[in-house]
């Protein structure tokens, strides 16, 4: 491994979900209080201007995760698109449910996440291509993360990992 600096960053944000084909009790709609950490990674730190010193700043990485993470999820449902009976729970008045799911999942197959505006009782609603456990919700959101980052620290910085913790006692990884 080559040396590089590193810096890390949480943030918290409560979202509900539900594990669809989960043998025991995450099939139920649930929600968790999630904490999200950011590691970035330099080989050198910026020598100029306002993150000299830095591998990227803590308030770009914050802006990022707010933007990426927490504003699409917090305090919203997080859902897989394939559960088309948790989907209809969320169709608004007046569609038909397995329209809404069609069109939903069109938008997950072009940018990797739906994010309706309009929901039953304007619930937020995020909807990705697989199951939210927390291992997809590490990848899906490093993914989602990974190009801010670099774009934030022109190019310096990497992201080179996200953790999820789903609990104060369970988290998972990406990568």
């Amino acid at each position: 491994m080559t040396a590089a600096y590193r810096i890390r960053r949480q943030i918290g944000i409560d979202a509900g979900h539900r594990i669809r084909l989960h043998g025991s009790k995450c099939r139920h709609l649930h929600g968790h209080r999630y904490t999200v950490e950011a590691v970035c990674e330099a080989g050198e730190l910026a020598d100029t201007g306002e993150q000299a010193g830095m591998v990227l700043d803590f308030a770009f990485l914050k802006d990022e995760m707010l933007g990426e993470i927490d504003s699409p999820c917090d305090h919203g449902f997080i859902a897989e698109v394939a559960d088309t009976d948790l989907l209809a729970l969320f169709t608004p008045a007046g569609t038909d449910p397995a329209e809404f799911a069609q069109a939903l999942d069109a938008v997950v197959r072009e940018q990797g996440f739906a994010l309706p505006d309009d929901t039953a009782l304007g619930t937020k609603l995020y909807v990705i291509g697989v199951p939210p456990t927390a291992e997809n919700l590490a990848r899906h959101w490093f993914e989602r993360l990974a190009p801010r980052v670099a774009v934030r620290s022109a190019g310096r910085a990497r992201l080179v990992q996200i953790v999820v913790w789903e609990t104060p006692n369970c988290a998972a990884e990406w990568p």
